[in-house]
């Protein structure tokens, strides 16, 4: 005869399998995070790249569900991507600014990942546009500064992504 001490304990054990095993996770044991946030919807943004730098890949969506995903794990992701800046010194006298995008199209629509500073008004902005190519329409999700973790400035220098000339502000 089985104890209700063991029946609880392992009905518990089993529901934290389940949960676990049907969650999605945002950032994978071979993964990094590059830059990630959470939206002020409370949606999770990630940009991950595989410690080898075998592939760089896009993540959107709950702590439970990944609603969004691009392009994959594959090598050819990093060419799916671009990166591109300006960055005025100066501060707020020289209207200074640091912006800073990492973007992709998928199905019609252009995606831009931003980091963005202007020394005037010393205001600080992350999040995603999504251009729809057909309508131009734009949509703008804010991400929380306080939940930022990454940033996107290293690809300036490390080469993993082509350099583009297109600014989005």
């Amino acid at each position: 005869m089985i104890s209700l001490k063991f029946r609880l304990l392992f009905s518990f054990a089993l529901l934290c399998v389940c949960t676990t095993g049907f969650a999605q996770s945002f950032n994978l044991p071979n993964e990094e995070v590059v830059f990630s946030f959470t939206t002020q919807s409370g949606k999770l943004v990630t940009l991950n790249k595989d410690k080898t730098n075998d592939y760089l890949i896009y993540r959107f969506g709950t702590k439970v569900k990944i609603e969004f995903e691009f392009p994959g794990k594959t090598k050819a992701s990093w060419s799916e991507f671009k990166y591109s800046f300006y960055m005025r010194g100066g501060g707020a006298q020289n209207e200074g600014m640091d912006l800073n995008y990492v973007y992709f199209t998928n199905k019609g629509f252009q995606y831009i990942i931003f980091d963005t500073y202007y020394a005037a008004g010393n205001k600080h902005d992350i999040g995603i546009k999504i251009i729809n190519l057909q309508t131009k329409k734009v949509t703008i999700i804010k991400g929380n500064r306080k939940t930022q973790a990454g940033n996107l400035t290293d690809f300036r220098d490390n080469n993993l992504l082509e350099v583009g000339e297109e600014l989005f502000d």
